[in-house]
């Protein structure tokens, strides 16, 4: 992999892409994908039939179908009015949203079939709240290591839906290949394999919450909306897929270790689903977050986009960070549940010491083979690709 000179940089295949679409679809050889809100239902619905409005409903109340509804139909507005798209970025956020309403379908299927999936009991979950690139993904794969705990895998995050036979893990391998050429720095930025650990991001943006698309796209308007908007539909959603996971993967009575940086917006809706959890908060100087924030948000809304501007990229992930930050203060002030506070470079002077520290304070046991499990998780991160993203960022301060 060459070295990614500036944030905006993309691989070569992108220009070709774009080149090649705009083509095939003027010469008629290709549809031109719309971000139509009902042309995007009538072909996720197509492989249902008839049964297409009954798992639409089936699971949730009519609060949740609504909101998806409305989501759906502010977040294409916003694609359409301030994205910019470009051929490939249109072409991706149509198979995208199609694939998330297909999938919100198809887990309604599920549950007609099994109706206990989403109401399985599971142990109360170990929830690491924080930014970013503030030492969140280090924690989050070091107490899934612990072999008392559960976690969530990066083919079931990114498809959710449980099928017998079981070709998650063979559709992710072609996902992550496909990404990976198209952005040949991905694992740099977030190093990715189809049955590691993997962050629950899918699973919100499952319910067209706005941290995956706001990463993607030049979205303002959605972003402010949904900011604003009550998120307890997309968290009980998320619930239900979290409970549906356990159960077909039969660990729900071990606590599921979750990580997305987007709870640090939501604390009193996630919590609201999940009352007992167990928080641990990573924290880490707010610069570095942002500088790093900016270097991933770039990398990717470039791909979809040729007009990124790195100074409002830079202005609106300032704003994002403060509200987070808001947020997360107000909340975790008045929170009388088990908390563990960490910080970055504490935990990179010594790991085992603050893991000691996060264990006690939320009232877990350490175990000799938990340990052991941890030590050899950090062996592998020293060979990880992610730590070329930190020379990525110091070449980008220079130029």
């Amino acid at each position: 992999m060459r070295p990614r000179p500036n944030p905006l940089t993309r691989a070569p295949l992108v220009e070709k892409s774009n080149a090649w679409l705009s083509k095939a679809w003027a010469k008629g050889w290709l549809p031109e994908p719309t971000l139509d809100p009902a042309a995007l239902w009538a072909v996720a619905a197509k492989p249902f039939g008839s049964d297409a409005e009954l798992v639409e409903t089936t699971g949730r109340d009519s609060r949740d179908v609504a909101d998806f509804r409305l989501r759906l139909s502010k977040l294409t507005e916003a694609a359409q009015a301030e994205a910019r798209l470009n051929p490939l970025g249109r072409a991706m956020g149509h198979g995208q949203l199609v694939r998330v309403i297909r999938q919100r379908l198809g887990m309604g299927k599920k549950w007609a079939e099994h109706t206990d999936l989403p109401r399985t009991d599971i142990a109360p979950p170990i929830i690491v709240i924080g930014h970013m690139r503030a030492g969140t993904t280090r924690v989050h794969k070091l107490l899934a290591a612990d072999p008392a705990h559960s976690s969530t895998r990066f083919c079931d995050a990114w498809h959710p839906v449980p099928a017998k036979p079981d070709m998650r893990a063979v559709k992710s391998a072609i996902d992550l290949a496909i990404m990976r050429r198209i952005n040949p720095w991905i694992d740099a930025i977030h190093p990715m394999a189809t049955q590691a650990v993997e962050e629950e991001l899918s699973w919100l943006a499952a319910a067209l919450n706005h941290s995956v698309y706001q990463t993607q796209w030049h979205i303002p308007s959605y972003s402010g909306w949904s900011e604003a908007r009550d998120p307890a539909p997309v968290y009980r959603e998320f619930g239900r897929i979290l409970r549906t996971d356990s159960a077909y993967r039969g660990v729900s009575a071990k606590p599921r270790v979750l990580k997305v940086p987007t709870f640090s917006e939501d604390l009193p809706s996630l919590l609201a689903e999940f009352p007992d959890a167990r928080l641990i908060i990573a924290q880490r100087d707010s610069e570095d977050v942002l500088r790093s924030a900016v270097s991933l948000v770039a990398n990717l809304m470039t791909i979809s986009s040729d007009h990124c501007d790195l100074g409002w990229i830079e202005t609106e992930w300032r704003r994002k960070l403060a509200l987070r930050d808001e947020r997360m203060a107000s909340f975790v002030d008045h929170w009388d549940g088990p908390i563990a506070h960490l910080q970055f470079d504490a935990l990179g002077e010594d790991w085992e010491s603050e893991i000691a520290r996060t264990y006690q304070a939320l009232d877990l046991e350490l175990s000799g083979k938990a340990l052991l499990a941890m030590r050899k998780e950090m062996v592998r991160s020293k060979s990880g690709q992610h730590l070329s993203h930190s020379e990525h960022l110091s070449r980008f301060a220079m130029n």
